[in-house]
């Protein structure tokens, strides 16, 4: 059985900062790509930002110059440090990461449960 389990989310006031953590526990063989998405009331989940096990990463526009991704894979967790928050950053944040459990099984997409994040204007 794996999880992720996030922490991190809160109210914050415009400008302010966050910082959002994901920690991967159970059976864990390898962990591959490892993003963050976000779900706003009456909108879809979209991708924030990922990170590859290679530290490649890749952001959505409109969070480019203000968030940072970044992973510690012998911790198997992933950050997101949020600068300069805006009220269109509130939303459910949620955590998700391509993980094998075993040398010749596949990587399975497994998600977190998601940690709110609201921003006062």
């Amino acid at each position: 059985q794996v999880q992720l389990l996030e922490s991190g989310g809160g109210l914050v006031q415009s400008g302010g900062s966050l910082r959002l953590s994901c920690a991967a526990s159970g059976s864990i063989f390898r962990i591959n790509d490892m993003a963050w998405y976000r779900q706003a009331p009456g909108k879809e989940r979209e991708q924030v930002a990922i990170i590859t096990s290679t530290a490649m990463t890749r952001y959505a526009d409109s969070v480019k110059g203000r968030f940072t991704v970044s992973r510690d894979n012998a911790k198997s967790t992933v950050w997101l440090q949020m600068n300069s928050l805006k009220p269109e950053d509130t939303a459910v944040y949620y955590c998700l990461a391509a993980i094998a459990t075993g040398f010749s099984t596949p990587f399975r997409a497994v998600w977190g449960q998601g940690t709110q994040v609201t921003v006062s204007s």
